[in-house]
């Protein structure tokens, strides 16, 4: 299967471009700039040059290739809301140019949708819960994709947790930055908030399960555990950097963390039962406290 990526020399995507060619698959990944052209023909994919807001370029992507996997987004967090307007764009832009042909279409969303539902205590939110309208302005773009299935487009989505592993420039690496400029390793209230996590190279074998094996209108959780105390990672931020690990009122936490003080209030427990049950996804990568602990975040 020839597949279009975009974000394919992302943290995520150029794991996504690996476990595709390994497979068997030809790719051809979207690339910004001559670095990233260079690195896409370095690891044996074709090169579509253009970005995110090209939507020309996306749809001429989208109609070269027999599916789309589409993990690039704008990581502009003084305007996440006009990230998430683009992001939605650029699929109702690739929906168009896969309209009626059945052709598999992967779009990437987060497990943070699903933070602010009401859910008993002891019960993980899972595939077939919806996001809550509270959760921020990225569900559109997930209900604009699952739109596309009636117009003849086999689109899945995948929802994402904290996603770890070398060359991470996400998540983990913003409270790291954090501490440091604040010399204290924070978390929010008791810390007892929970968040699932899964190292990159599961993530990716699961967008080609989801683009090879997915059913239309699915959604599918690259979760490997199923929640991590943010406390926990504090610690070990804390352990690394030899600085104090304390609490912070939610007036605090913005002070510290800034738009980060939000996502970390949340108690975001995922379940990955169904994925793994419906795809045979079977996540075996080290888990998030092991990577912090044995891996190259705290290299520099």
């Amino acid at each position: 299967m020839r597949v279009f990526v975009t974000g394919a020399t992302g943290f995520v995507g150029t794991a996504i471009v690996q476990d595709l060619l390994k497979a068997g698959h030809q790719v051809l990944g979207l690339a910004r700039s001559d670095a990233s052209a260079k690195a896409l023909t370095d690891a044996g994919a074709d090169v579509l040059r253009g970005s995110l807001d090209d939507l020309d370029i996306l749809k001429k992507g989208a109609t070269e290739c027999d599916g789309v996997i589409h993990t690039a987004f704008t990581h502009d967090w003084s305007n996440y809301a006009g990230s998430c307007t683009a992001d939605r764009k650029a699929i109702e832009a690739i929906g168009a140019a896969l309209k009626g042909s059945g052709r598999p279409f992967v779009v990437t969303s987060g497990t943070l949708s699903l933070g602010m539902l009401e859910l008993p205590p002891d019960q993980f939110a899972n595939e077939e819960h919806v996001p809550d309208s509270r959760a921020g302005p990225r569900g559109p773009s997930e209900a604009a994709a699952l739109e596309l299935v009636s117009k003849g487009v086999r689109v899945t989505v995948v929802r994402l947790p904290i996603v770890h592993g070398d060359d991470d420039h996400g998540f983990i690496p913003m409270l790291i930055a954090a501490a440091r400029k604040n010399d204290v390793s924070a978390y929010v209230g008791d810390g007892n908030q929970r968040w699932p996590s899964v190292r990159k190279a599961d993530a990716a074998t699961l967008y080609r399960l989801a683009l090879e094996k997915g059913v239309a209108g699915a959604k599918y959780h690259a979760i490997a555990e199923q929640g991590v105390a943010i406390k926990d990672i504090a610690e070990v931020i804390g352990g690394k950097l030899d600085l104090p690990v304390v609490g912070k009122s939610p007036e605090e936490a913005a002070e510290n963390f800034g738009f980060l003080s939000w996502p970390l209030a949340i108690d975001n427990p995922t379940s990955s039962k169904i994925t793994q049950e419906q795809l045979g996804w079977s996540p075996s990568g080290r888990g998030l406290i092991e990577d912090m602990e044995k891996g190259t975040y705290f290299k520099n």
